[in-house]
């Protein structure tokens, strides 16, 4: 009883709006108002990672150095634990029977996995062709319960954090990549020419594939086949954001994470330069100036029993914007 009442307490101070300057919105014609305010909402949290707004009009949100999945109730932010031990879960999706789809990071037990609810637990996925993956990273479920997902590997301070916890050298590792996991099917790998891909999304239609690249400028694009498989890569729009920290892995840094689509096609990409906008047709629209100090954001979602709030966390934090566009209603992410 005594550790239920500590973590009530907790969230409850978690939950209560910091101070902190207040930052507005520049105009993005029918994406966001300039001077509509960006407010903290949340933090305190160790690590905050890919809000996401499921059908019951609920947030939930991962706390992957904690390894707990949180639920935020938009109307009152108030915050609960619904898993207590998520793997080290970073992305979070759900399917069309409710489960939440995650990507599991702990070292040791690293796939993709259903995390919610407990009865129906289960692993999709824990290795390539034998090979366990690095650090699974984000991920987004098709209409057909398809998954597809990313695992950019180690930065270079991760690599140096596990070497001192695990006390010996890494053994070699796949490289960072994308992967394709058929309906009840084993992984494929789809891409492996990115330093670091990262964020994941599908258009409304299902019919392209977008992935960022923390250490490039460009998202890139594919045409999805009816088998879920992918053709024609291209370089869809570019990222102008550059974030002031180094992973250690070289390239363009623009720390691009974690990615949603609104109504109308449109993609947002969190950066070192906020919260990008691209058109369907990948034309930058502009960005929202939104910052998780002392890190970059790292992941978004549109929410609330509308969609029509932006939700931003990165670095313990949580973030919201009222917007003028409206996430996309056809898929909780």
């Amino acid at each position: 009883m005594k550790a239920i009442v500590a973590m009530v307490i907790l969230l409850a101070s978690q939950a209560a709006p910091p101070s902190a300057p207040m930052v507005t919105a520049l105009d993005i014609p029918g994406v966001v108002k300039g001077g509509t305010p960006i407010e903290r909402i949340l933090t305190g949290f160790d690590g905050l990672d890919d809000p996401i707004g499921i059908t019951d009009g609920t947030i939930l949100f991962s706390e992957p150095n904690a390894r707990r999945i949180h639920r935020l109730d938009p109307r009152t932010n108030a915050v609960s634990v619904l898993v207590a031990e998520s793997n080290e879960s970073h992305g979070i999706s759900e399917d069309s029977k409710g489960r939440l789809i995650t990507a599991q990071a702990w070292d040791g037990s690293t796939r993709i996995g259903v995390m919610w609810p407990a009865s129906a637990v289960a692993v999709l996925s824990d290795n390539f062709e034998g090979r366990p993956y690095s650090r699974p990273n984000d991920l987004i479920v098709a209409r057909n319960g398809g998954v597809y997902f990313t695992d950019p590997g180690l930065t270079a301070q991760q690599a140096e954090a596990l070497v001192k916890r695990l006390g010996k050298p890494l053994a070699p590792r796949l490289p960072a990549s994308v992967y394709y996991i058929p309906p009840g099917g084993r992984a494929i790998r789809i891409d492996d020419r990115m330093i670091r891909p990262n964020g994941i999304q599908l258009s409304r239609d299902e019919k392209t594939l977008y992935v960022s690249d923390s250490n490039g400028a460009e998202i890139i694009a594919w045409e999805i086949q009816p088998d879920g498989l992918v053709r024609n890569r291209r370089a869809f729009g570019t990222l102008t954001g550059r974030s002031t920290r180094d992973n250690g892995l070289g390239g363009v840094k623009t720390f691009a994470d974690g990615m949603t689509i609104d109504n109308d096609g449109r993609l947002y990409v969190t950066t070192g330069g906020g919260v990008e906008v691209l058109s369907a047709e990948g034309r930058h629209l502009g960005t929202i100036p939104v910052r998780c100090p002392p890190n970059d954001c790292q992941n978004l979602a549109f929410g609330g029993p509308d969609k029509q709030t932006l939700y931003v966390a990165g670095a313990g934090s949580l973030y919201r914007v009222a917007m003028i566009a409206r996430g996309f209603a056809g898929r909780p992410k």
